[in-house]
């Protein structure tokens, strides 16, 4: 039995879904998963399916052929993902540990269906956890008149592993545009999500002394305007007068974990689908 993952978009017309659905039944696929949202303002459509094949697929055919029939009459921009292989995911840390901790345990449970060839970072403090767990791990300082330099490195190791996708556990340098070029929607960050209220390196002192009543986190995707790119999930916790400095750090690191995690799996899953800036989200 063989898997595929349909994600598309395109002008919205009549019939689409209907066209789609048909040519997977001629295909002999039985489909499990079915979803479309309508931006009306702007007139696109858009879809996710997943189908099951009792028969292997020569998928590069199906490709060329969907491509033929729906693809090109509907002015569809369209992927097809098979379920075969894992994907290839690099971690990128500083200092942090909580987010890295969390990613290697759902790892190592299996709850992350990946391939995890590396980590990377810009200090060498976290090279204990790395070996840890086994994993490779990469110390690229990032000086700040040789910047060029760390991502040429980085670059390199990248494309020797094959990596598909980069998360960026608390990543705390700035990625330049040749990374996020060379990586377009597969970079994914997490942030606390006072930005830009509470910009800095002590965004929790600043939020406590302004007596916030929520704090929350961000997982986006990696564009080259900083901390502005698509959205893949965000949760919040209310906090009160009675927590301390350390609460809100405390609960924001916990929040920070959760919502990276939840991103990653939406990555992985193929449930996210960038659009302008914004990621439509399928559930």
């Amino acid at each position: 039995m063989s898997k595929v993952t349909l994600l598309i978009h395109c002008p919205d017309t009549s019939g689409i879904i209907s066209a789609v659905t048909s040519f997977f039944y001629k295909k002999e696929g039985n489909i499990i998963y079915i979803d479309q949202y309508v931006d009306v303002e702007n007139k696109i459509f858009f879809m996710r399916l997943e189908s099951e094949f009792e028969h292997d697929l020569a998928i590069e055919d199906f490709q060329n052929e969907f491509n033929r029939e729906l693809g090109t009459p509907y002015n569809m921009h369209w992927e097809i993902f098979t379920s075969g292989s894992k994907l290839r995911m690099a971690l990128f840390v500083s200092k942090y540990d909580h987010c890295l901790y969390d990613i290697l345990g759902r790892y190592k449970s299996g709850e992350l269906n990946i391939e995890l060839p590396m980590i990377i970072s810009n200090h060498d403090e976290l090279r204990p956890i790395a070996e840890s767990f086994d994993i490779p791990f990469y110390h690229i300082p990032v000086k700040k008149n040789k910047k060029a330099e760390a991502e040429s490195r980085q670059l390199e190791l990248l494309q020797k592993e094959h990596i598909d996708f980069i998360v960026l556990a608390r990543y705390m340098q700035i990625v330049s545009e040749n990374l996020i070029s060379a990586y377009p929607n597969q970079i994914i960050n997490i942030h606390h999500s006072f930005l830009p209220a509470f910009a800095g390196a002590r965004p929790y002192h600043f939020a406590y002394k302004r007596g916030v009543k929520i704090i929350g986190a961000t997982c986006h995707y990696v564009t080259g305007e900083l901390d502005a790119g698509p959205i893949i999930e965000q949760d919040i916790s209310r906090i009160s007068h009675s927590h301390s400095v350390k609460d809100l750090i405390l609960k924001g690191r916990d929040l920070e974990k959760i919502v990276l995690a939840r991103g990653i799996k939406l990555h992985l899953e193929r449930k996210t689908l960038v659009y302008n800036n914004k990621t439509i989200v399928f559930i």
